[in-house]
């Protein structure tokens, strides 16, 4: 009798990103990327005060954290986040879907400028990004 190995956690969490990115035809950032855009980001943190994002195997929309002094000291900066998000666990660059930039950023109706923060995002590099009056999203997967 064959007895089935069973899959870690991590393993597991592995298999359903793997699964919930089959459904795109292509990424459209690598993790260098990633990391170029989030450093571009931080050196205009005044400016950027509220991103979103969606994970590819989830529908919740949550929320990064970063601020002037989000650096990259450790390994793990070069494939996502740990901690720095609403949901408050690991987050690998390849498992967001896309970010989002809200216009209003809080209840008090307080706004960020997202034309601003477009151009800011084209200095840094080519992206794909879809600005309507009330938000600005930037696109990490074609379908």
């Amino acid at each position: 009798m064959r007895t089935k190995k069973s899959l870690t956690h991590a393993q597991l969490q592995i298999q359903k990103i793997d699964s919930a990115i089959s459904k795109f035809s292509q990424p459209l950032l690598s993790n260098s990327k990633w990391v170029k855009l989030i450093d571009g980001l931080v050196d205009h943190i005044e400016k950027v005060q509220k991103i979103q994002f969606k994970k590819v195997q989830k529908d919740k929309i949550g929320e990064l954290y970063l601020d002037e002094n989000t650096t990259y000291e450790h390994d793990y900066w070069q494939n996502g986040f740990e901690g720095n998000n609403s949901f408050g666990e690991w987050l690998e660059y390849r498992e967001i879907e896309y970010l989002i930039f809200p216009k209003i950023i809080d209840s008090k109706n307080n706004v960020q400028n997202l034309e601003e923060i477009q151009l800011i995002i084209e200095t840094i590099g080519h992206f794909s990004l879809e600005l309507d009056e009330d938000e600005l999203k930037l696109i990490c997967y074609k379908i």
